[in-house]
């Protein structure tokens, strides 16, 4: 990791310092993470008193092309998901925007301190409550790449999903790890936040322009399909006949 000018604080940042970091922080060192499928970028960003904290930076340009999402769209599903979750009331995925960098557009998210032994699949203190909304999340945004190395424990034990690029696809490409609570029925709490979400004036909309600027009209429309179903069906999702695993788990 690039070199920090100051040592990172203890407590996290609001949410207004840290939306202030990624927009007017300045990139002062970026270094490579090697094992990222994608170029993505560990970046050393600072604020004008001298404080530096750490984002991490996809650049658009980094992005490999694949067969079934269209090039250069990946970066744009990490800023739609942030998006989302928020729209939901749901703080799951850090904060990540669209922001120039040294290596052109792309997407740039706040730095998660992760606890190193942390694993999803293994931890006996889960917090099922997280991750039960993590999961009908990515059922809501489709998402074909959750690996449990991409659900991060923080120092103060809150849970968070990171790597989005793959979600909002048209076509049905769910694939997660999370299959803790398939078929079971879905908490009332987390079906009341859903119903909520999708039954207060303007906030549906919201989303929907929101989301307008980031992906196709049939990518939004699925999301909220979804949701239709989810609030239907009000069960986590069990695995269909296609593959539904990513690979490599981790």
């Amino acid at each position: 990791m690039p070199k920090r000018s100051r040592e990172m604080p203890k407590r996290p940042m609001s949410r207004e310092q840290a939306e202030r970091l990624l927009r007017e922080g300045t990139f002062v060192g970026i270094e490579l993470i090697p094992w990222a499928s994608n170029y993505t970028f560990a970046a050393s960003l600072m604020l004008p008193n001298g404080d530096c904290y750490m984002g991490i930076y996809k650049p658009r340009r980094g992005e490999i092309p694949l067969y079934d999402f269209p090039t250069g769209t990946l970066y744009r599903r990490e800023v739609a998901a942030y998006r989302a979750a928020r729209a939901l009331g749901w703080d799951l995925v850090p904060l990540t925007l669209i922001r120039d960098g040294p290596h052109g557009v792309g997407s740039l998210q706040l730095f998660i301190e992760a606890d190193e032994q942390f694993d999803v699949l293994h931890d006996p203190n889960l917090d099922h409550a997280a991750v039960q909304r993590l999961t009908v999340f990515d059922f809501l945004t489709n998402n074909a790449d959750r690996k449990a190395g991409h659900v991060l424990r923080d120092c103060d034990g809150h849970l968070w999903g990171i790597d989005h690029g793959l979600t909002f696809n048209e076509e049905p490409k769910l694939r997660t790890v999370l299959w803790h609570y398939q078929g079971q029925p879905i908490p009332e709490d987390i079906l009341s936040e859903l119903e909520e979400f999708a039954t207060a004036p303007g906030r549906a909309e919201a989303l929907r322009v929101e989301l307008g600027e980031l992906l196709k009209r049939p990518e939004i429309e699925g999301f909220f399909e979804r949701l239709e179903r989810v609030l239907a069906l009000r069960r986590f999702p069990s695995p269909g006949p296609r593959r539904h695993v990513p690979w490599p788990l981790y």
